[in-house]
């Protein structure tokens, strides 16, 4: 019955006039000062206005083509091809029901409810002629999706040479949110802190195997007001802790994103690498999953779910809020806090 997939993304500019008008949609509602947009735009300039994650989807996008035979389209929330405009070309061409991929293996707020907001907003915009769209579930301890994050680590490691690789402290970080948002993701009688679990359950298995037993699970990104709490700690404070401690060099796996954008190449490879040289500290970034086979194979896997009923495949023991029953979409208020509205 699905006749089309959509990969769903965050999106980000692709050029110096881009970047302000994104910025303005990505804030918009929320009083940031005109002040904390212009120090980011600061951060996509040195890139020339460039976001590397619409190539890098665009690059997952022929990879899933290998393991589908159904049409892949592209859409964003923030940035062109906007979600709105490709549904509407779904609409076009005859697209009844489609199954949608997006680019976040988490629960809670911005990781997942957020795009099921995006995918009503984008149906609405079209009209009675929208196709169904069914989101596809949490992937955050799906075992392509781990080996992809574990073959990065592996890369990392051997890009630090002999005299740090058997040194080096594993490091997993992904982006900060609120305390409050955290603990709202998913209902208090599951536990609630979906999003923070799901981080570390997939950091756990990474690690595991690679056969690591000991590493750190970190945050970054953060912004907002000093007085409101985020995940701690941050990776730059807990940075200056290793080497205090004695840590001679790091090996940071970004395993909160699945492609490479801005808060990646600017905050851990700009940054922090900065931060590692000044400290004297040997230091190697994995890559994200990206468009690597596994990852690739992970895609398929999930949209075979829903068109053959392949079984579910996870290795962890978090729940996804859910999402992980053989079949079933990621339902629309899968992370959404008890004595809140459905939306």
């Amino acid at each position: 019955m699905f006749e089309a997939l959509l990969l769903l993304s965050f999106g980000g500019p692709e050029g110096p006039n881009d970047v302000t008008p994104f910025l303005e949609n990505v804030t918009r509602g929320r009083g940031v000062p005109k002040e904390r947009l212009a120090e980011v735009a600061d951060h996509y300039n040195h890139f020339g206005g460039m976001s590397p994650i619409n190539a890098r989807n665009r690059e997952l996008i022929a990879a899933i083509e290998k393991h589908t035979e159904l049409p892949v389209y592209f859409g964003n929330r923030n940035w062109h091809p906007l979600i709105e405009d490709t549904v509407a070309a779904m609409t076009r061409a005859g697209v009844r029901q489609a199954l949608v991929f997006a680019t976040s293996a988490y629960g809670g707020y911005s990781a997942c409810r957020q795009y099921h907001e995006d995918i009503a907003r984008a149906r609405a915009s079209v009209g009675s002629q929208a196709p169904e769209l069914v989101k596809l579930r949490q992937f955050f301890d799906h075992p392509e999706f781990v080996a992809a994050v574990a073959d990065g680590v592996r890369a990392a490691h051997a890009e630090l040479g002999p005299e740090h690789a058997d040194k080096a402290r594993l490091v997993f970080t992904a982006h900060s949110i609120p305390v409050a948002a955290d603990a709202a993701a998913g209902t208090p009688a599951e536990g609630g802190h979906w999003y923070s679990r799901q981080v570390a359950e997939a950091a756990r298995l990474v690690a595991a195997s690679l056969g690591v037993t000991e590493y750190d699970v970190v945050w970054q990104s953060r912004s907002g007001p000093p007085s409101v709490p985020w995940l701690e700690p941050d990776v730059a404070d807990h940075l200056d802790a290793l080497h205090a401690d004695g840590v001679s060099a790091v090996v940071i796996c970004p395993v909160g994103f699945v492609s490479d954008h801005v808060e990646v190449v600017w905050d851990l490879d700009n940054e922090l690498r900065e931060q590692a040289a000044r400290l004297g500290m040997g230091f190697a970034r994995a890559a994200t999953a990206g468009a690597h086979p596994s990852f690739a194979r992970m895609v398929g896997e999930l949209i075979r779910e829903h068109t053959d009923g392949l079984a579910a495949r996870g290795l962890g023991c978090v729940p996804s809020a859910g999402c992980a029953v053989n079949g079933v979409p990621c339902a629309p208020n899968c992370c959404r806090p008890a004595g809140s509205r459905p939306q």
